[in-house]
């Protein structure tokens, strides 16, 4: 396996060149004196250097050796503990933390190149303080002044950690049906009792204490999604002094055995009776942990784009050195006994389908990391409101689509190496096996499609849709000549997704099966579609500088390769979601 380097030129040009990031955050008051270009560059630097350097070369010992469960508690594998000693002292867990308790205040636009890092180097160990992260901002957001002082600091320092305990055996995507209680007591406090499956990061040997947030409901909690609070549960309860007490009544029942992550702990859960306390209001749990799924469903995103660069970097070092056949034109190093790979044509085909998805993934996650930015920070009213329908409306397609394409770029690696990449010594099959989960948790991609064209599209009428489509068509009307080749299938790729919009919205109306039925193929129209936006502007970007630097001609190469060989497939797509849901439902139960 190629060692780990992290594309920090590539992460430069879309946040300064494509986006102009640093001018964003200097035009914001809340970030203009945190962080600027310089800034910027100086903490990727560095977390290319913690991620390349301590987390890397763990991934395939952490894949081997796994986690292991004794009654005493979880055992991560060997080098980790101290990995994550030097990440969480470096403040790498807390870099989108509030300041004022401790973390380092970077925007999301910053702090999704780190993830990317993070989860490219190994991504089981990534998931510990993305966790953790996740709870940092539940908390902040809604628990009292008295908790978030309480755990804050410790959290961002990495010196405790954070989980997210929402599932239950009978209750994984409907999350009304949750058995898990809580009894309030005169202090203030809760005994909570239940059990949770599928815990990231419940226990672990990183850190001295582990901030559980648990979803229950109060003895007298109405039915369904709306009778669900939210609870702080640390498994070693806190002092008010800080320092550790006794033990909480929670412990790990077993850990599962998965197809991949295997260093990332993934805990059977039970509270008995365990100490905690409510975070937000009562029955509004849901509410509290939707504050920060944005954020967590970009940053699983990020995951699959982080496993599809890992697998480029591997495949393209293969190409290179990989001797077999000669070029159908001819020999090109004829000194040797056959040319690398690279000369052949399926071969090319499939690593610029990689970089092609990759790059255009990485301008689209920090896209949509800057709407979040906007909707956080800006002072102006109108463009929090613009930008919090669009991270609503691109967060669906920032899940799904990116793990997705994540997906398909593991496996493309691995075929590129062909029978060496189904042999665990080179890592690609590893990559595949990882990379797989991002499409089930932090709510499968069909649900994601779901939410996309039912809540989103058909729930706001399209106007959450119109946002990003008049933006792209500005983007066209303002661009130049040299543009036209990049431009004009852009066009005819907004106007096909305007057209299929209008027609979704229009066949709801014949029953929730046709929002099904065109869910899924509708996000892979509209995420295709999104990337020729991403790869319009990075060509834009480029123009002009590409005769100079081989990165710009890159990118202007690999543009057109997108919008040559990749951004077809929507037409195909774009049949399937007309094809409506009547063949879906001709079969009855018993015929299939």
């Amino acid at each position: 396996m190629a060692d780990y380097q992290a594309p920090r030129r590539d992460m430069h040009f879309v946040l300064s060149e494509v986006f102009a990031a640093p001018r964003l955050w200097q035009a914001l008051p809340a970030l203009a004196d945190v962080v600027d270009a310089q800034t910027a560059e100086a903490i990727l630097e560095e977390a290319g250097k913690v991620t390349g350097n301590s987390i890397a070369p763990l991934n395939r010992r952490g894949d081997e050796e796994g986690c292991t469960w004794s009654a005493e508690g979880v055992r991560t594998p060997s080098g980790f503990p101290e990995a994550y000693r030097v990440y969480a002292d470096g403040g790498w867990v807390g870099v989108g933390g509030d300041s004022s308790y401790g973390g380092m205040g970077m925007p999301k636009a910053i702090s999704a190149q780190v993830e990317e890092m993070m989860h490219a180097s190994s991504l089981s160990f990534g998931l510990y303080p993305m966790l953790t992260a996740g709870a940092c901002m539940a908390i902040n957001a809604h628990a009292s002044e008295e908790l978030k002082q309480k755990y804050l600091p410790n959290m961002y320092s990495g010196t405790w950690a954070g989980s997210m305990c929402l599932t239950e055996a009978h209750a994984g995507s409907d999350l009304g049906i949750i058995r898990t209680r809580a009894v309030p007591h005169a202090d203030g406090s809760y005994s909570v009792s239940g059990s949770k499956i599928f815990i990231t990061g419940g226990e672990h040997d990183l850190t001295e204490n582990i901030i559980h947030l648990v979803l229950a409901k109060l003895p007298d909690a109405p039915a369904g999604s709306k009778g669900i609070s939210l609870f702080l549960v640390p498994k070693v309860l806190v002092n008010d002094d800080g320092s550790l007490d006794a033990r909480n009544a929670v412990s790990c029942g077993s850990i599962e055995h998965k197809m991949g992550i295997k260093a990332s702990a993934t805990c059977v859960m039970n509270f008995d009776g365990a100490t905690g306390w409510m975070v937000g209001e009562p029955n509004k749990g849901l509410a509290a942990m939707f504050t920060m799924m944005n954020y967590e469903r970009l940053g699983v995103g990020i995951q699959g784009l982080a496993a599809g660069e890992r697998s480029y970097q591997n495949a393209i070092a293969y190409a290179r050195e990989r001797l077999q056949g000669r070029a159908p034109n001819g020999p090109v190093e004829k000194e040797r006994a056959a040319d690398p790979i690279i000369v052949h044509p399926d071969v090319r085909r499939m690593l610029l389908t990689m970089k092609a998805l990759n790059e255009g993934g990485r301008a689209f996650s920090s896209y949509v990391a800057i709407q979040l930015d906007t909707a956080k920070f800006s002072e102006e009213a109108s463009a929090r409101k613009r930008a919090e329908d669009l991270v609503a409306l691109l967060t669906p397609v920032a899940k799904a689509f990116l793990t997705d394409m994540g997906l398909e770029v593991t496996v493309l690696g691995q075929q590129i190496f062909g029978g060496h990449g189904f042999i665990r010594e080179w890592g690609q099959e590893q990559l595949v096996r990882d990379c797989r989960i991002t499409q089930i948790y932090e709510g499968t991609n069909g649900i994601q499609a779901l939410d996309l064209v039912g809540r989103k599209i058909v729930g706001s009428g399209g106007a959450f849709y119109n946002h990003f489509s008049d933006e792209v068509k500005a983007f066209i009307a303002s661009s130049n000549g040299e543009l036209v080749e990049f431009v004009e299938p852009l066009k005819e790729a907004i106007d096909n997704l305007d057209e299929l919009t209008h027609w979704v919205l229009g066949n709801a109306r014949k029953g929730s099966n046709e929002i099904g039925a065109a869910s899924v193929e509708y996000l892979q129209v509209f995420g295709y579609t999104a990337y020729a936006y991403m790869w319009a502007l990075m060509a834009q970007a480029a123009l002009g500088k590409a005769p100079m630097d081989s990165f710009y001609s890159s990118k202007l190469g690999t543009a057109r390769f997108y919008f040559a060989r990749i951004l077809p497939r929507i037409q195909s797509l774009t049949c399937t979601v007309r094809a409506g849901s009547t063949t879906l439902y001709e079969l009855s139960a018993e015929q299939f």
